[in-house]
């Protein structure tokens, strides 16, 4: 802890300009004096390097600060974890049509090569869903009695999926049929 006080309260670092090697010590008096400054007023790169060089001093002289009771820190740190675990996505339930379908030429006519409208290779076990382009591929749905309950991704589009309509992709033919249609509340998560 005392390490990042030392270097939060001074920073020391080597600039090599023009083959030569320039030391440059900043301490918060000399900041104030505006010696540092006037040493190196005619060399732009070296201004960079030293307004960078306090920033990175003043950020770990604040972390030093901040962090000096170990056990309030570590507490802290616990409670912002556990409470950003807590947190849900913000979300919406919108009332959907939801069919489903598969990849056979039945369900995707000349579109049954095993490929989805963004390019995703259907494999076995894949689930996920076609949707509205107004749902971008990638949006995260949860669609009730579908994937136990488990979000899954838009990552197909139909010709007769438009609005509130949702096609839950299923690896056969047979599972597909016996979804049927079914209106339900799907829960569109941000």
């Amino acid at each position: 802890m005392w390490v990042l006080c030392a270097v939060g309260r001074c920073v020391f670092f080597t600039v090599i300009y023009q083959q030569r090697q320039v030391a440059i010590f900043i301490d918060r008096e000399d900041l104030k004096r505006d010696s540092v400054m006037k040493s190196v007023r005619n060399n732009i790169n070296a201004r960079v390097l030293i307004t960078i060089a306090v920033i990175c001093g003043m950020m770990l002289f604040s972390l030093a600060l901040a962090g000096g009771n170990n056990s309030s820190a570590q507490s802290g740190s616990s409670e912002v974890e556990q409470s950003s675990v807590n947190i849900k996505p913000a979300s919406r339930t919108v009332k959907m049509r939801v069919t489903a379908y598969c990849t056979c030429p039945k369900c995707c006519g000349q579109y049954s090569d095993g490929y989805t409208a963004n390019g995703h290779r259907v494999r076995q076990g894949d689930r996920f869903v076609a949707a509205d382009p107004k749902y971008h591929f990638g949006t995260e749905m949860v669609v009730p009695g579908y994937n136990n309950g488990q979000t899954v991704e838009v990552l197909d589009r139909g010709g007769v999926i438009k609005g509130d309509r949702l096609d839950v992709f299923f690896n056969c033919h047979q599972e597909a049929l016996e979804w049927g249609v079914q209106y339900l509340d799907v829960e569109i998560l941000k």
